[in-house]
């Protein structure tokens, strides 16, 4: 049975991996469920943010499963794959880290917008002490995130990192309780899908592409048009005149 749950209420959709007596472990075949479940969500009328966390008090995920490790092909990467589409998701991704994070569990967090962490969690991504050579482009996204010296300490040293620590290195944008995390979830979740649509998707864009060191300033100027067209525009204005909450359309 697959280890990825989807769920999708009103705004919100929520990718769950599920495979707690596994500490949520990923096969070959869950990578390719979470890429149809993005699929899904995008496709979903009325979506405005993806949550991506898992079940337990004991891991967000281990990672993929070694088994699988020792034995594809892996010169087409699927968790790179799964990533990339991850990081260049259209809508804003909210990673709910619900306990500690392992090896390439690690890079789908850092392929998310934001990352609420619990308190008391950990991270390693241990490939450098079994022998593998980790993927350039999930170095690369941890470079953009963290920062090369960090980056250094998680795949070069193999080095373990605290709650503290990855709150520092900016792994995490916030910690909390762990009791408090659906309620964070929810507070983040609840304000990005009051945000108008098409602003946001198109600042994102930019952002990534920005990151990447591939601006592409005509696309940007298209968005930039779209939206300055758009009856959100006109709505947002209207808003701010009458004091009032806005509410987007996404057109």
């Amino acid at each position: 049975m697959s280890a990825i749950r989807l769920s999708v209420g009103g705004p919100r959709a929520d990718i769950r991996l599920d495979r707690p007596e596994k500490l949520n472990a990923l096969e070959v075949a869950d990578l390719e469920a979470f890429a149809a479940a993005l699929a899904e969500v995008h496709a979903a009328p009325g979506v405005r943010v993806l949550v991506v966390t898992g079940t337990g008090e004991r891991a967000f995920s281990s990672g993929v499963s070694l088994g699988d490790v020792a034995t594809q092909d892996w010169s087409v990467n699927p968790l790179t794959a799964l990533c990339d589409g991850l990081e260049q998701f259209p809508l804003p991704t909210v990673c709910a880290l619900n306990a500690s994070v392992y090896g390439g569990a690690a890079e789908i967090a850092l392929a998310c917008d934001f990352r609420i962490g619990v308190e008391g969690m950990a991270c390693r991504v241990p490939p450098a002490a079994l022998g593998i050579h980790y993927e350039p482009a999930g170095i690369a996204r941890a470079m953009r995130r963290i920062g090369a010296q960090w980056t250094r300490r998680m795949f070069l040293a193999a080095e373990a990192f605290d709650a503290g620590q990855l709150l520092a290195m900016g792994f995490v944008d916030r910690l909390v309780a762990r009791e408090s995390l659906a309620a964070e979830t929810d507070a983040c979740t609840e304000r990005l899908a009051c945000l108008a649509p098409l602003a946001v998707q198109g600042m994102k864009q930019s952002i990534l592409e920005v990151a990447e060191g591939r601006p592409d300033p005509e696309a940007a100027q298209a968005r930039i048009a779209a939206a300055w067209a758009s009856e959100d525009l006109r709505e947002g204005l209207a808003a701010m005149r009458e004091k009032r909450a806005p509410s987007f359309r996404g057109r």
